[in-house]
């Protein structure tokens, strides 16, 4: 997709200018990948601001073939020290992502050349990064569709059962996300029963699953480079009163926050919506987390929905609600999707039912 990645170059130009750079040095391989089509584990990027026949790309001698058909467009370095083999071919005030780059990453660079005078420029890709293009929305769409798939197969075969214990039911999971199209789980999978439920970011144990309890799932797929996120909470057995009415407020949590997933709308406006649910419930010390955040090229990234921060929403926008309640010592629930900011309401990407299943 030369012209795709072509066009996103063209759009970070018009950043490094209002920056006061006559280049940008990208050194984050996340970024590289974006804004050229590279998948190695070794390059770097010098875009010049006056356009795309000044701009170079380096790797090193193990991805000549590999660079050659992901970055068919741009001039070719090859060199093993990529960043340091840019910055000497460069000249001017040329930004670099310091938020990616060690002190003594930059003391080296600064040593490499007399022409080029290194300026702080973090977050300049990022910033494009935040609103997706349709490509990459239906590569996190597909993602979504593999963890979808991985967990009703799961349901469908008896994987989810008392007996089982929850490092079992995760490499389940993350073995049938890999059978439907994911070529890595998104990040460690949670699998938390009984109490453990009630643990926000649990790691799967040998704890059994046993009748009566919560089973909090929080998992997701990777296709094409891109992330799902997704959480649902079940119930082994028959459900208690209890346990059916705190799923049914974090359920109305959930789906207030949903709502308030609207283009304009205020980061902290949208966490607002669904924590308002949980703390008038008389549970707010017990939802201990954001709302919810940007998934993309990263399973976390801009934008967070928290009580805290800035930002407004964009059409565009991929990003995660995930209210939970958490009682020490009983269990807790928490419900997730991943979503897209829309105009008129969210695009749901994220399809497995919300309402309390009981296995």
């Amino acid at each position: 997709m030369p012209d795709l990645h072509a066009a996103r170059r063209d759009a970070l130009r018009a950043l490094v200018r209002q920056a006061g750079a006559d280049a940008l040095l990208v050194t984050d391989l996340l970024n590289i990948r974006y804004l050229t089509g590279f998948t190695g584990s070794n390059a770097a990027l010098l875009l010049h601001a006056d356009g795309e026949p000044k701009t170079l790309f380096c790797t090193d001698g193990r991805y000549v073939t590999q660079a050659a058909a992901e970055v068919p467009d741009l001039e070719h370095v090859i060199d093993r020290d990529s960043a340091a083999a840019l910055v000497k071919r460069g000249s001017g005030r040329t930004g670099f992502e310091s938020q990616h780059v060690s002190v003594e990453q930059y003391e080296a660079l600064t040593s490499v050349s007399a022409e080029v005078d290194l300026v702080r420029a973090p977050g300049l890709v990022e910033r494009l990064r935040l609103v997706k293009d349709e490509h990459e929305i239906e590569a996190v769409r597909r993602a979504c569709a593999a963890a979808d798939a991985a967990l009703a197969e799961l349901l469908e075969r008896g994987g989810i059962r008392p007996g089982r214990t929850e490092r079992e039911v995760a490499r389940d999971l993350e073995n049938l996300m890999l059978d439907h199209g994911s070529s890595a789980p998104s990040f460690d999978s949670i699998v938390a029963t009984g109490v453990n439920s009630a643990i926000p970011h649990h790691r799967p144990t040998d704890a059994v699953l046993r009748q009566g309890d919560f089973l909090k799932l929080d998992f997701g797929a990777t296709v094409d480079g891109y992330h799902s996120d997704m959480t649902r909470t079940l119930v082994l057995g028959k459900a208690a009163d209890w346990q059916r009415e705190l799923y049914e407020l974090v359920r109305q949590a959930q789906e207030a926050g949903r709502k308030a997933v609207l283009p304009g709308a205020r980061t902290v406006d949208v966490d607002r919506a669904a924590r308002a649910v949980i703390e008038d419930a008389g549970h707010g010390e017990e939802f201990s987390h954001g709302l919810g955040h940007g998934v993309g090229l990263e399973i976390h990234e801009a934008p967070s929905l928290a009580k805290k921060g800035d930002g407004t929403l964009s059409v565009g926008m991929t990003v995660t609600v995930e209210p939970g309640v958490y009682l020490a010592g009983r269990g807790g629930v928490r419900i997730e999707d991943t979503l897209v900011v829309r105009d008129e309401a969210p695009e749901l990407l994220t399809l497995s039912s919300k309402e309390l299943v009981v296995v």
